[in-house]
């Protein structure tokens, strides 16, 4: 069975943390901070508009000497998304982010954010498969 992004968000969840997008960076930063993540999407009336990223913080903010607290996340944000779909592979979605250069995917299914995928998720996802597979090979080559 392939692994999907399906099979990935039933193990993970489909929990997405969002912002609008006239919040200040200041707002982003923390909230990323406070729930350990490093992206936003950026939502307006339930549209998914960007996605604002520690690397957008960095590039856009601190290196070209903005307030954090005056800047808005329009500003900054990703306003040309990458998404991927629930039934695209998990291989396929380390392609993209690799030829992207881009470090999470929104999933999206008829127009709906559905969920959030880091190249983190993606790489415990595949050692997690991995290392069942190897469980069940040495199992069967054993007899257990």
């Amino acid at each position: 069975m392939p692994l999907t992004v399906a099979r990935l968000l039933a193990s993970k969840g489909h929990d997405t943390w969002t912002i609008a997008p006239d919040a200040t960076v200041y707002d982003a930063i923390a909230l990323m901070a406070e729930r350990g993540i490093g992206a936003l999407l950026v939502m307006e009336d339930e549209q998914l508009i960007g996605i604002v990223t520690e690397r957008d913080y960095a590039r856009k903010v601190i290196l070209l000497d903005r307030s954090s607290r005056d800047t808005p996340v329009s500003t900054i944000m990703s306003s040309d998304i990458v998404t991927v779909r629930p039934n695209q592979t998990i291989e396929a979605c380390m392609e993209l982010m690799t030829e992207k250069r881009i470090r999470h995917l929104p999933v999206v299914q008829d127009g709906r954010v559905i969920g959030i995928l880091s190249i983190g998720d993606l790489v415990k996802f595949i050692i997690a498969d991995r290392e069942q597979l190897i469980e069940h090979l040495e199992g069967y080559i054993t007899g257990r």
